[in-house]
């Protein structure tokens, strides 16, 4: 490559989609040089590229010339610190957001995705690599991604990380707003190129920013300024609720404030949102119930593999009210006979993952109910996937997948790959925590089962365990015991 082609073609692409001024061309351009060890400039047409294959290009260039080692995390900074020339300060995004937020919510929102899709801060190029699929099942249509975003590193490069990784607690975590323009290194990505936005909610202050590897339109994360533990309580429906008002084409949840039902970051305060409609949101009412105290609030279950109770109101307080009231309940509340049990000794196991967002004029909030007890059958969790389904899923289920998103692992593209060979009679090797389930398709199917339509059988059977998972996961399971005991929970209310 023409480092100049690349330079000049990176340049041009952040003046077309209006992330710098023309006036700042020039300075920027000097800007990428300094970094790419550059003293003088080959007027050049630009390349014509994606700004992802451009910075990639420019990258390797670094590389060739030792700039940079050849080491992943070196590499991103350099992309992160390139990027970050051509993209507006912290200030001026605000700036840029606030005054489209006064004009239109949904705009603010809109433009700041964008900027963060072209700054490459959301990793466009890896998400692309993400095998998405939607299979029809009896709760609706479940969207399922095998996720191709992270590529496992080769054993070479896990050493070298691990020798010259450096021991810091700054920042402590990466949902910190301190991670804003950090350079990175060894064992924590760079975020040069990263920008939030500033929220008030519950007169505390949080930020917005997207997730770097998205797995939904505007997946948002909006983050607590104070690094400390999530906790569901009323302060956190009250932020929900009051996000959904400032931002109401968006929906925002939060994970499970337990281990095991929770997500995987448990250590600082945040939530999950977008502009997207999963399942859960279009799953029908099962029955519909009064709360007593709370006459002006609608309350019903979900015919929903997880246990939901949906409360619907306009009165961002009474719903507040409502859904603590359900929580506290929820958490003292025993029923062996389906192995709901609040606590082992002072250890709490009963919880709620909550979803908001608006309909038809009225805030909506699901009430997802979670337990993380354990068993001697059942060790990584009763309400977890069983261990019959870890050949497909067996990491915590958390917001996204509760709402009808499954999160699978990179190994299902090789290994679902192998498991058509081998119902089609081909040469393959089947993992053997695979074999039980690849035999009783090959029973199910037999001779209908052909090269051409094998893929859409293997996935729409991986979507299928799926559905399993979730009603693993699901504390009130969908049969009659199951319904009637949730019936006992929602009369006690």
């Amino acid at each position: 490559m023409n480092v100049y082609q690349g330079i000049q073609g990176l340049v041009t692409s952040a003046i077309s989609k209006g992330m710098i001024n023309p006036q700042d061309e020039i300075y920027s351009r000097n800007q990428i040089m300094a970094l790419l060890g550059l003293n003088d400039f080959s007027a050049e047409e630009p390349m014509q590229a994606s700004i992802p294959d451009l910075l990639e290009e420019l990258v390797a260039y670094a590389v060739q010339k030792e700039i940079i080692s050849d080491l992943d995390s070196d590499k991103e900074i350099l992309s992160s610190k390139i990027m970050n020339v051509l993209v507006p300060r912290p200030s001026e995004v605000t700036k840029l957001f606030y005054e489209k937020y006064n004009e239109n919510p949904a705009e603010a929102t809109s433009f700041f995705y964008e900027l963060s899709r072209n700054s490459n801060y959301i990793q466009t190029k890896s998400i692309a690599k993400n095998i998405n699929y939607v299979v029809e099942t009896a709760y609706g249509d479940l969207d399922i991604t095998i996720n191709l975003s992270k590529p496992e590193k080769d054993p070479k490069q896990i050493a070298r990380e691990r020798e010259m990784k450096v021991s810091s607690n700054y920042p402590k975590c990466l949902l910190c707003v301190e991670n804003e323009g950090y350079e990175g290194r060894v064992g924590h990505p760079p975020r040069s190129n990263h920008r939030i936005i500033p929220l008030e909610l519950t007169e505390e202050t949080w930020f917005l920013q997207y997730s770097p590897y998205v797995y939904y339109n505007e997946h948002c994360i909006v983050l607590s300024g104070e690094h400390r533990v999530m906790k569901i309580n009323r302060s956190a429906f009250e932020r929900l609720l009051e996000f959904v008002e400032k931002f109401p084409s968006y929906f925002i949840g939060s994970n499970a404030d337990l281990p095991i039902v929770g997500g995987s970051i448990l250590s600082h305060d945040h939530y999950q949102g977008g502009k997207y409609e999963f399942a859960m949101a279009k799953a029908e009412e099962a029955y519909s119930f009064a709360l007593g105290d709370y006459p002006l609030i609608q309350a019903s279950t979900l015919r929903w593999p997880l246990s939901v109770i949906r409360l619907r109101g306009n009165d961002r307080e009474e719903l507040a009210n409502a859904a603590e009231m359900i929580l506290e309940k929820w958490k003292n509340y025993s029923d062996p006979e389906v192995e709901i049990v609040a606590y082992s000794g002072d250890t709490r196991h009963n919880t709620i993952t909550p979803i908001v967002r608006m309909r038809d004029g009225l805030f909506e909030m699901d009430l997802v109910l979670r337990n993380n007890r354990t068993s001697e059958e059942h060790p990584l969790g009763i309400f977890h996937p069983h261990a019959d389904v870890h050949h497909i899923k067996k990491e915590n289920i958390g917001l996204i997948e509760v709402m009808g998103l499954a999160v699978l692992p990179a190994r299902l593209e090789q290994e679902l790959k192998d498991i058509e060979a081998f119902l089609v009679g081909e040469p393959a090797e089947v993992k053997d925590y695979h074999l039980p389930w690849a035999n009783e398709l090959k029973a199910k199917y037999g001779a209908n089962i052909t090269r051409e339509n094998a893929q859409e059988i293997i996935r729409k059977e991986a979507g299928m365990k799926f559905v399993r998972v979730l009603e693993d996961a699901g504390v009130y399971k969908q049969t009659e015991p199951g319904q009637i005991a949730f019936r006992r929970f929602t009369d006690a209310l």
